[in-house]
């Protein structure tokens, strides 16, 4: 009993300590703010800070950029496969085809080791063996998805894929192959106005106008855009594909067609009753139809003949000529 008392004066004699230490007595709850007061607080500090100004938390000291004689000569050190990767990172960081000539401004490298980087990744980075393709755009090299994964792409960004109707390509396809070319001669070739195709055109930037052609009326020539060879992911207008080649695929086509083996007929399952009595009753059907039929033909028949002798009975004979007299 002694000890308990003891250690229970103790622990008071501490905690009386403690408060007058801190100067804050313990047996004293803490104060909560009314939700009342906590709203003012919060409009307040809302309108402090509309009130003040932003502070600049970017570091405003830049790092000094290489000189370019340097860069070249660190560019000569690069190993081909630190190229190839370098390559790669500016591949993905563009959003538009790059030439050589901006790789070299970027990078230092030679151009031909450039080519050969390029052509080492478009190796690796093609259809249907990687997810990004490395195509040849506009006189540049760009990364783009595999088409084989277009739809999860879609539905990713959430768009719509990019069509063009038949008569947006017939247009496109006549000034691409004849420009620098007027709207009456897409006309005469087309048949048709196209008038609010090439305006349609003109607004998603696949063409532009190249002048006035020298003629009465000075009508607009229009030709494709840097946009149109990206869209169809072609080097240059040179890689347009020929008539011959046209025609070779056509020809191509159709010898794969004609070595198609015919696709055999589905197999015959035997019928249930009620589908076997469906038949029979179908054909019982047809053939009273067809007795009925011929009954008719034949007696439309009888009445044609009988109608075809009334007439030639009731038309009189033609009279014979009369012979001339004898002489006496």
């Amino acid at each position: 009993m002694n000890t308990d008392k003891t250690r229970s004066t103790v622990a008071n004699d501490a905690i009386a300590g403690s408060e007058l230490k801190s100067g804050i007595p313990t047996d004293v709850p803490p104060i909560d703010a009314s939700e009342g007061d906590q709203s003012e607080v919060d409009e307040t500090e809302a309108a402090e800070l509309e009130d003040a100004e932003p502070a600049n938390i970017e570091d405003a000291v830049a790092e000094p950029d290489v000189p370019f004689d340097k860069l070249i000569h660190k560019s000569r050190r690069l190993s081909d496969e630190r190229v190839r990767g370098i390559l790669e990172s500016l591949l993905f960081a563009s959003d538009k085809p790059l030439s050589a000539n901006d790789v070299h401004s970027c990078t230092g490298l030679d151009r031909p080791r450039i080519q050969a980087a390029m052509e080492v990744l478009a190796g690796v980075h093609r259809e249907g063996v990687h997810g990004t393709v490395l195509y040849e755009v506009d006189g540049g090299w760009q990364l783009r998805t595999d088409p084989a994964n277009a739809e999860y792409v879609r539905r990713l960004l959430k768009v719509k894929p990019q069509r063009l109707t038949r008569a947006a390509v017939e247009t496109l396809a006549i000034i691409a192959y004849r420009q620098p070319v007027t709207r009456p001669e897409v006309e005469d070739i087309r048949g048709v106005d196209s008038g609010a195709v090439v305006k349609a055109l003109l607004d998603r930037k696949l063409i532009r106008i190249l002048g006035r052609k020298e003629e009465v009326g000075r009508p607009i020539l229009y030709g494709t855009t840097r946009e149109f060879l990206e869209f169809f992911a072609l080097k240059d207008l040179a890689s347009l594909p020929t008539l011959r080649e046209f025609q070779e695929l056509s020809q191509e086509h159709r010898e794969m067609v004609e070595e198609e083996p015919p696709v055999p007929p589905p197999p015959l399952t035997a019928l249930d009753a009620p589908a076997r009595a469906a038949v029979e009753a179908l054909g019982t059907d047809s053939d009273a139809a067809l007795v009925e039929l011929e009954q008719a033909i034949a007696s439309a028949d009888e009445r044609s003949k009988a109608a075809a002798g009334i007439l030639d009975s009731a038309q009189p004979s033609p009279e014979e000529p009369e012979s001339p007299p004898s002489p006496r």
